[in-house]
């Protein structure tokens, strides 16, 4: 019975999406009333517990948002970690030599991939047809 309720509602979503992505405004729209409704939703949820006080809601979120690792990634996101890591420019700091030898890396990258994919095709069609 779930599972169907699930599938349904995945489904539902699956149409939903695919409509809406065609007006991407009214998508924008829509889903913008809907975050600020979830939000509110929880602020006026929070207010009826008394002893969710400013500390107490700062303290529990901090904690949570720390647990399940959603903290720094949503303050701050991984792209800017990882380039902080990497010790890369900012793209505006970036020569347009710089850039261009970024996509060229990220081109072979991308075409190193590809090769490994196409490798990896070949093998399973071969395990494919020795096991028939």
């Amino acid at each position: 019975m779930i599972a169907k309720i699930i599938r349904f509602f995945d489904r539902l979503e699956d149409r939903v999406r695919a409509a809406l992505s065609r007006h991407p405004v009214l998508y924008t729209l829509i889903g913008g009333v809907a975050i600020v409704l979830f939000w509110r939703g929880i602020w006026m949820t929070a207010d009826l517990l008394p002893w969710l006080t400013g500390p107490i809601s700062l303290a529990l979120s901090v904690l949570v948002l720390l647990i399940t690792g959603l903290f720094v990634s949503f303050f701050i996101g991984e792209n800017i970690i990882i380039s902080g890591i990497k010790k890369e420019k900012k793209m505006i700091e970036k020569t347009e030599e710089e850039i261009k030898a970024d996509i060229e890396t990220e081109k072979k990258e991308f075409k190193e991939i590809e090769a490994k994919l196409g490798k990896i095709e070949k093998d399973l069609e071969e395990m494919k047809s020795k096991s028939s």
